[in-house]
């Protein structure tokens, strides 16, 4: 089965998928987006990517899109694609219209998905650690809001691989830890875990809800606060959350170690919840 794309309601292998020039995704950046993963043909956490997908267009006041004709695209592409292990990229742009800043009423969305297989963690980064660079936050402030305007996070990641590392976490002008490129941060402190808390500065992850619900049903002390490099630094352990990252750990950031530079065990146990949880179809 070739890898499929859905394009406003028609299915088709995804080498024949076009978007009109003008479309303001293209133009203006002018779109959400989601990440669905499935695991042995089931979906995970669905519902939940739907409810941040439906938040994102009203934060950028798109006009409502039926839920369910969504999702049921979303498992008609499933279905077909036979994957398994299944990757799910569903982008909806404002839609179609002759350049300008000003947005054009009545447009009709544009509805756009593509399933591929999951490209995995590679299994020594997975098993051993991965490292990271910090880079200065540029982003643009409503990084709550899940759009397609990552160039900032393209050119932080690409300066991560360029410096021989992983990834890179963002860190604001003030000094204070984000989270990575396209994925949110924990670390461990002492047997406490720690994030930064939900503003409009950091995403609002799917695993990172996951792992806070994993943590509170396993009696982990959890800390939604900020903090800054050195803490992050110092820290015993440092994990990446998301769909495809699910629970990464990072033992080297900016060439020094993390705690002994291994994995840590409260990372592993997080990571093995996490997976049987999935892996049960499960959801937060």
């Amino acid at each position: 089965m070739p890898d499929l794309a859905y394009v406003n309601g028609e299915i088709m292998p995804i080498e024949k998928a076009v978007v009109p020039i003008e479309d303001r995704g293209y133009q203006f950046g002018d779109g959400v987006y989601e990440f669905v993963a499935s695991y042995e043909g089931r979906l995970f956490m669905l519902e939940e990517h739907l409810d941040r997908l439906e938040r994102s267009m009203r934060e950028l006041a798109f006009d409502p899109i039926s839920r369910s004709e969504i999702k049921a695209a979303i498992c008609d592409l499933l279905k077909r694609s036979g994957y398994p292990r299944a990757g799910i990229y569903i982008q909806i742009s404002r839609g179609v219209a002759p350049r300008n800043h000003a947005i054009t009423p009545d447009m009709a969305a544009q509805i756009i998905m593509t399933i591929r297989p999951v490209k995995e963690i590679q299994e020594d980064i997975r098993k051993n650690g991965a490292t990271a660079i910090t880079v200065q936050d540029t982003r643009w402030v409503r990084c709550d809001i899940k759009t397609v305007q990552l160039l900032a996070n393209s050119l932080a990641k690409q300066k991560a691989l360029d410096s021989g590392c992983d990834d890179a976490i963002f860190v604001s002008d003030q000094g204070i830890v984000r989270e990575g490129t396209s994925s949110n941060l924990f670390i461990i402190s002492g047997g406490k875990l720690i994030t930064h808390p939900l503003t409009d500065y950091i995403l609002p992850g799917i695993t990172r809800t996951a792992v806070l619900n994993i943590c509170k049903a396993a009696d982990l002390e959890v800390e939604e606060s900020f903090f800054g490099t050195e803490t992050l630094y110092g820290a015993d352990e440092v994990f990446l959350t998301g769909t495809v990252t699910e629970v990464l750990p990072v033992v080297r950031i900016d060439g020094r170690s993390i705690g002994d530079g291994k994995v840590g065990p409260i990372t592993r146990r997080i990571y093995d919840l996490l997976r049987k949880q999935a892996l049960a179809g499960g959801s937060a």
